[in-house]
């Protein structure tokens, strides 16, 4: 039995601002700028503009693995984009990116600055700027690895935008929605968990970009770091996804990454904005908020 009045569409739609529970302020049926805003811009030749969601989380994580690598040219500066206060719509973020979507990467290490949105293409560009690390040249394996990306790129809607929002934001919770995607993102976890019953990362034997994209939305979720919804979804039922999301998390660059932009959650875990790599040691919340002396 539905727990909502039966809803029958107008004709036309229109947009009603009040109908966005938490995201109302944030969200309108139109793109392009609503202010002016310029982005700052930092010492690095490459310059991000995020929040750690998942999809940011993907980026400063490939960041600190090229940085693990031994690549200096992969040092950067992250600004977070405090999506919540519409900053994602200043001008500056829109040229940017279009979609208004973070994250953001500008490259300015050549003639020209280089945008670079939607996390996928992000990974996909710094991969091959640093000699295709994380990302095969050859053949099969390049094809398996961006194979797995664009299943994520292509998946994690339903998780997100879809069950995220009915389970945890929706301002009443409706049943059918919350079935249609809770059913989705089960089937998605069936299909890593019989993929990582045979192999240890998603496209084979080495880590590459596939993981790093997967790992901030599907490992979280079994790891209970997102939605709190571990336990409505079984995720104990998964648990060759459980022991490949708990590999990747012991990594230092995901540590590292994880933080980087993130504006909630413990202070010791908040890197608000990232400049250099000391600021792990030095400027986190919890170190900032000492006093002096």
């Amino acid at each position: 039995m539905s727990d909502t009045p039966p809803y029958t569409p107008p004709k036309v739609w229109t947009w009603d601002q009040a109908s966005g529970g938490q995201f109302a302020n944030i969200n309108r049926p139109t793109a392009g700028a609503t202010h002016e805003q310029a982005l700052p811009v930092g010492q690095h030749p490459l310059q991000l503009y995020s929040l750690a969601t998942p999809n940011g989380v993907k980026v400063t994580v490939m960041l600190e693995e090229l940085l693990a690598l031994g690549h200096a040219g992969a040092e950067y500066d992250a600004w977070p984009i405090r999506i919540g206060q519409g900053e994602q719509f200043g001008s500056g973020f829109v040229a940017a990116n279009p979609n208004s979507k973070i994250p953001a990467l500008v490259d300015r290490s050549g003639p020209e600055p280089v945008r670079v949105f939607e996390s996928g293409a992000i990974l996909v560009y710094l991969a091959e700027k640093f000699g295709n690390a994380f990302l095969p040249t050859e053949g099969a394996a390049r094809a398996e690895t961006l194979s797995w990306l664009f299943w994520q790129m292509g998946s994690a809607p339903f998780l997100g935008g879809g069950f995220g929002h009915f389970y945890a934001y929706a301002p009443t919770k409706q049943e059918y929605p919350i079935n249609r995607y809770a059913m989705e993102v089960k089937r998605q976890l069936d299909v890593l968990n019989r993929l990582l019953a045979e192999r240890p990362y998603l496209a084979g034997e080495a880590y590459t970009v596939a993981d790093m994209a997967t790992w901030p939305w599907y490992g979280q979720l079994v790891q209970g770091l997102l939605y709190g919804a571990g336990e409505f979804l079984s995720v104990h039922e998964y648990a060759h996804v459980r022991r490949w999301a708990e590999a990747i998390a012991q990594r230092p660059a995901v540590q590292r990454g994880r933080k980087v932009n993130r504006l909630f959650g413990e202070p010791a875990d908040q890197l608000h904005e990232r400049h250099d790599a000391s600021d792990f040691a030095l400027r986190t919340q919890d170190k900032l908020a000492q006093p002096a002396g």
